[in-house]
């Protein structure tokens, strides 16, 4: 009897690629549970993911059997035999890593799949918000042509200065991008990033990165340490009429400080592609209109789509056939060689 591997979340790009990677090697099982009651308990004899020893993970599936949250994991690790969660994303703040290095379950991501994606939903979100093309596209479609467009309040992007918040894959895309203008970029991450290029200035700090940026752009993962990072006093460190951006996850970025801003002119406009409660918005950010507001689409293309099931798939190829897939996540690397 050939393992079974679960896809948790359909693959509309690679069907084909699908049944040809795990053709003689591995039975692959689609979810069937509308609950997570009856996704944990159909991995015994005679369930439908029994001989389960590995799943393909999107954040789709929480829909019907939540996050991967510590007591799923618990509850996966003591009645399956699943070993390795493949996320088809880069973010994986909705799988409970430490509850998987607990039970000796491996995860992987799809890191790098989407970059470009994301680099440029964020270059269209800083356009937006320095020219007010939201508010202005609004107001052709409303029949009020150019009003309340002004131009005494609108900037071009040449020579101001962009600061990044995580200089990894996607921040240094957009670090590209936007030079391309040109504009100065200075970028602060955990340490200096060697493949920035020398116009690519580093910071030593969040506080000196937000002194100096017109525009701040945030590009890092979700996790306990970066929850609410970018506050109240982040903000205010900022020039009054910055530009804040943010197509990485709601919580780094606290919503109320924010809005705050808005309302008393510290902040000029945002570009958001996430938030904190999604698919929730808060109705006081639709009040403000040189905003750009995106529903987490940033990363979507056909393309991107296509790359993050081919990896994600991939990664879980490689452990059926040996016993390690790719793209482990950072928090579960060390020991494992690669």
């Amino acid at each position: 009897m050939l393992p079974r591997v679960l896809l948790c979340g359909e693959v509309n790009y690679v069907q084909d690629e699908l049944e040809e990677m795990f053709q003689g090697i591995a039975e692959v099982v689609h979810l069937v549970s509308e609950s997570r009651s009856h996704f944990l308990s159909s991995f015994g004899p005679g369930g439908p993911y029994e001989g389960t020893v590995a799943m393909y993970r999107h954040n789709k599936s929480s829909e019907f059997i939540g996050k991967f949250d510590a007591p799923l994991i618990h509850a996966l690790a003591d009645t399956s035999m699943v070993r390795w969660i493949a996320h088809n994303g880069s973010g994986y703040d909705e799988i409970d890593v430490q509850a998987c290095k607990e039970r000796g379950i491996m995860v992987s991501n799809t890191p790098r799949a989407n970059e470009d994606a994301t680099a440029t939903a964020t270059l269209y979100l800083m356009l937006s918000c320095l020219r007010h093309f939201s508010m202005a596209e609004r107001s052709l479609r409303s029949g009020t042509w150019k009003k309340p467009y002004n131009a005494t309040q609108v900037h071009d992007i040449t020579g101001r200065t962009l600061g990044i918040l995580g200089l990894g894959g996607i921040g240094l895309r957009f670090a590209h991008l936007a030079h391309a203008f040109p504009m100065r970029i200075i970028y602060f991450s955990r340490r200096k990033a060697e493949s920035a290029p020398d116009w690519c200035e580093y910071v030593s700090s969040i506080e000196e990165l937000c002194k100096q940026a017109d525009v701040l752009s945030v590009h890092i993962p979700l996790n306990k340490s970066t929850v609410g990072m970018i506050g109240e006093k982040e903000i205010r460190t900022l020039q009054r009429g910055s530009v804040l951006l943010n197509t990485s996850r709601g919580p780094i970025v606290d919503q109320e400080a924010v809005i705050r801003a808005l309302e008393d002119g510290h902040l000029s406009s945002v570009g958001l592609d996430v938030y904190p409660d999604e698919p929730h918005v808060d109705p006081r950010l639709l009040t403000f209109p040189r905003c750009t507001l995106l529903p987490h689409v940033g990363g979507e293309t056909a393309e991107a789509w296509r790359t993050k099931e081919l990896k994600a798939l991939g990664n879980l190829k490689a452990f059926v056939l040996g016993g390690v897939g790719e793209d482990i996540v950072p928090e579960l690397r060390a020991g494992i060689g690669n």
